[in-house]
């Protein structure tokens, strides 16, 4: 597979051509162990990779990049994995909403700047879906979005916990003295059991 949707691979102005131009990108990737054959003009599918123990939404998307290289490899593509910016509410302040754009851009520029044909998105909340979506919208590039799905429901004295309203529920509850703080701390370890994003049905999900 050399195009497609029948268009020129962007990554030929890369690693296609003769002389220098091509010499260059192509020998500083084979530096990285990439063998000759991944130069034979199959797409350069990107991996826009939101993974960060920062962002507990996302943790998980380090592992879930391999299946995904696993599987461009598979449909004859040249996987190549990058980080980009990654936010996460619990966190982030005051809040990651003013740094979506930023993200939006960071991912944008990646494209544009690098030999990449399409993308796969790795994301997993309501502010790092979006600004992945928009910067490769605005590259005009074949993009699919995976996303990291909601975190387990946690459960507290019989109950499954939610990860947004159950927290303010708990938290009046200490503060007004109907549990106490072994109470509240054996809450706060029972609600947020994997990675994932919110498991209410807020935003994210």
């Amino acid at each position: 597979m050399s195009k497609i949707d029948g268009k020129p691979n962007r990554s030929a102005e890369w690693f296609a051509r003769d002389g220098k131009y091509g010499f260059i990108p192509r020998s500083w990737m084979k530096s990285q162990g990439f063998s000759a054959e991944l130069f034979d003009g199959r797409p350069v599918i990107g991996i826009c990779n939101t993974w960060s123990e920062l962002t507990s939404c996302n943790r998980h998307l380090r592992d879930l990049a391999e299946h995904v290289k696993r599987g461009v490899l598979m449909a004859g593509g040249f996987p190549l994995e990058f980080p980009v910016t990654s936010m996460g509410e619990p966190l982030m302040r005051p809040t990651t909403m003013l740094l979506r754009n930023l993200v939006s851009m960071d991912v944008e520029e990646t494209i544009r700047a690098n030999p990449i044909d399409g993308v796969v998105l790795l994301a997993g909340c309501d502010k790092t879906t979006p600004a992945l979506l928009m910067g490769a919208a605005s590259c005009d590039v074949p993009t699919i979005l995976v996303s990291g799905g909601p975190m387990l429901n946690g459960r507290y004295r019989g109950r499954d916990l939610g990860s947004g309203t159950d927290l303010f529920l708990i938290d009046e509850a200490y503060r007004t003295g109907q549990i106490d703080k072994a109470g509240l701390d054996a809450a706060e370890s029972a609600m947020s059991r994997s990675a994932g994003s919110c498991m209410t049905m807020g935003t994210a999900s």
